[in-house]
């Protein structure tokens, strides 16, 4: 099976630059092996389908958590601070849709155009991604860092994102009309910067691709979180681990703070490895407590079996 998928995937790559410029979207099969570990899911052009249910547990964990766990399994470089954020008092979260932007060079972009118009795509390319984009998608471009003459929406396109996707955009590039964009209610955007022009002597040369935001490198399919301090891209068969971890800490963290606020136990008994009566203690409170409790028993009950206390 490896040996096939390897076949499978350098044929594909062969065939897209066997035909530079038709393949605006990267094949199915190239996200399939990129994103081989994942074993759920997946949407019709391949990207992996992390759940609803994960995505919305997604937006109440911490990015230092999530960025812990992610470190401990070999994944340092993904995540990206320092943006202009909109609307920040929100958390974005969602699955990744890719875009990648680069200078215009018009031999270059003279076939992406033809194939666009073959496969009836409507208006000028920086709309493209956005026709892909479903419930929970978010709009990931890299657009190297261009912001005037590199504004890769407006106020318009916002609201044709949000309205298809309800969550927002992370843009290593620029956006215009940066008070429309504020007045869509649950919209949320990390951006470079703010500029009046319109976009410039720019192409889209490829959706879905494998891309850099910053030091994080982004596939399709990921799953994002931004918040005030940035943003970090999680690979979808690392989502659930990287949640329920967190959510795991959050509540020994709450637990904790309470039990010292009652004066039940010192805080070098909390911070040092909990004895059996501690953590049985814990166990109860959160069978007590479910509303403190964002997973199920079934998963809380596996990370209990599997935690080295």
């Amino acid at each position: 099976m490896k040996i096939k998928a390897i076949i499978i995937f350098y044929l594909a790559i062969s065939l897209s630059f066997m035909s530079f410029g038709q393949n605006i979207q990267m094949p199915k099969e190239m996200i399939m092996t990129y994103s081989q570990q994942w074993k759920g899911e997946r949407f019709p052009d391949g990207r992996p389908k992390v759940s609803d249910d994960l995505v919305k547990r997604l937006a109440n964990i911490s990015i230092e958590e999530a960025w812990g766990v992610m470190r401990g399994e070999g994944y340092e470089s993904q995540f990206e601070g320092n943006w202009q954020i909109i609307n920040p008092n929100k958390p974005l979260a969602g699955r990744v849709v890719t875009a990648q932007y680069m200078p215009m060079r018009p031999d270059v972009n003279t076939p992406i155009m033809e194939k666009g118009k073959s496969e009836n795509r409507k208006g000028s390319s920086n709309s493209w991604p956005i026709d892909l984009l479903q419930e929970n998608d978010v709009y990931v471009a890299d657009g190297y860092g261009k912001i005037i003459d590199g504004t890769l929406i407006g106020d318009n396109l916002g609201n044709s994102i949000y309205a298809k996707s309800k969550t927002g955009v992370v843009f290593d590039a620029g956006i215009r009309d940066l008070e429309g964009l504020e007045a869509i209610d649950g919209f949320v955007g990390f951006v470079r910067g703010v500029d009046p022009s319109f976009i410039k002597n720019e192409m889209l040369t490829g959706i879905n691709y494998p891309i850099r935001i910053g030091r994080a490198t982004v596939m399709p399919g990921d799953l994002i979180l931004g918040k005030r301090e940035g943003v970090i891209f999680i690979p979808a068969h690392l989502a659930e681990k990287v949640i329920s971890t967190a959510e795991f800490i959050g509540m020994t963290d709450a637990f904790g703070h309470l039990r010292l606020k009652q004066g039940k136990y010192t805080p070098g008994q909390i911070d040092q490895k909990w004895t059996d009566d501690i953590k049985a203690d814990f166990v109860k409170w959160a069978d007590e407590n479910p509303d403190k409790r964002p997973m199920s028993k079934a998963e809380l009950a596996k990370i209990l079996k599997d935690k080295n206390w």
